[in-house]
Formats: C-alpha cells, sequence, structure tokens
C-alpha cells in the first residue's frame, strides 16, 4: 500500500507545502469585532477579540494617546492577568484575549493595541480605537423647556386672577347698584 503523500501528483505537493508554509508563516490571526468604539464617560467597553494560535501566546494590550503610552494589562492565555497599577479595579481580563475596562474617563480616550506573541517568536498586533464622550446632559434642556413652560402657565394663571377680579368688583358693584333704591322727592325732616 503506498501512502497517499507518494500518490499525489507533483504540482498537487508542490501546493499543499505552498498551503502549509502558508498557513504556518501567518500562525496568529486577530478579528476584532469594531475598529472604533464609542462609550460615554463611566460607562464602560468591551474590546471583542477573536485569536487563533498554534502555541499558547502571551497576550498584551497597550494604551496610546497624544500624551501618554501605558501598559494596561499582559497575560498568556489560560492564566492571571498582570494588570497596570493604573488600571487595577477598571480593567477585566478574558480567556479570548478580549478587554473590558469600566468607569470610563475622558482620557482613556485613544488608540488600544493588543500584540500577541507566541513563544516561538510569531507576533502580530492589532489596534482598536476608543473616543470616549461626555455625556451631554439633555435634562438642561428639559429643564428649561419646563421652567418656560411654568413661567407661561404661571401668567395665564396671574392673569386669570386679576380678570376674575376685575369682573368680580364689577359684578359686586352692578349688585348694590341694584339693590339701592332710587332717589324720590321725599325730603328728610329736620328733628
Amino acid at each position: 500500500m503506498t501512502p497517499v503523500w507518494i500518490r499525489l501528483s507533483q504540482k498537487t505537493q508542490i501546493l499543499l507545502l505552498i498551503f502549509c508554509l502558508c498557513h504556518y508563516t501567518q500562525a496568529i490571526t486577530i478579528q476584532v469585532q469594531r475598529k472604533t468604539v464609542t462609550a460615554p464617560v463611566q460607562g464602560r467597553v468591551h474590546f471583542s477579540v477573536n485569536i487563533t494560535f498554534i502555541d499558547i501566546p502571551t497576550v498584551t494590550w497597550n494604551f496610546r494617546s497624544v500624551s501618554e503610552q501605558q501598559s494596561i494589562a499582559v497575560w498568556m492565555l489560560g492564566d492571571s492577568a498582570n494588570v497596570a497599577q493604573v488600571y487595577e479595579g477598571r480593567v477585566q481580563t478574558h480567556p479570548n484575549g478580549s478587554l473590558t475596562i469600566s468607569d470610563l474617563r475622558l482620557q482613556d480616550s485613544g488608540y488600544y493595541i493588543i500584540t500577541v506573541t507566541e513563544p516561538s517568536g510569531n507576533c502580530k498586533d492589532a489596534g482598536l480605537v476608543l473616543n470616549v464622550k461626555e455625556v451631554q446632559y439633555e435634562d438642561i434642556q428639559y429643564l428649561v423647556v419646563s421652567v418656560i413652560v411654568l413661567g407661561i402657565l404661571a401668567a395665564f394663571l396671574m392673569l386669570c386672577m386679576w380678570l376674575s377680579n376685575k369682573l368680580s368688583r364689577h359684578i359686586k358693584a352692578w349688585r348694590e347698584k341694584r339693590h339701592m333704591p332710587e332717589y324720590d322727592d321725599t325730603e328728610l325732616q329736620r328733628l
């Protein structure tokens, strides 16, 4: 019985070798769900990644902005993470290499780079952008509109009270006039 490898044609064997070489030279792949993420201040963000690898890699997350560069977390998949002191209590690492940051601040806006390194030295990285936005308080708009509506309502009620006061005085004067005896020619005599 001849092995399958020998029964293949020379062209097929070469193509199979090229495919295997290409597959192993790109042993690490990183798939990122969203390259740009926007989140509110004090919110949370989840950087979801899907990593394929041959050997168990080391995952490193770094942060870069215009003013600073900071390491966030480093861990070997399956082990516990070494989280930078600045991010302690705010960062959660996941077994698949994903990262969650909570209690976001404006300073967290910037570039997040995940680097995956295998023990053999193969390395690949991917970048994501985080925009942290300050919440525009729409409540202030509602408050202003409410104050304006209440002011108009108060002015209308004051106008109604003023008109009803005028009307009640007019009616009162009309009733007094109606009940008053008419002037006749009777004279009052002196005592």
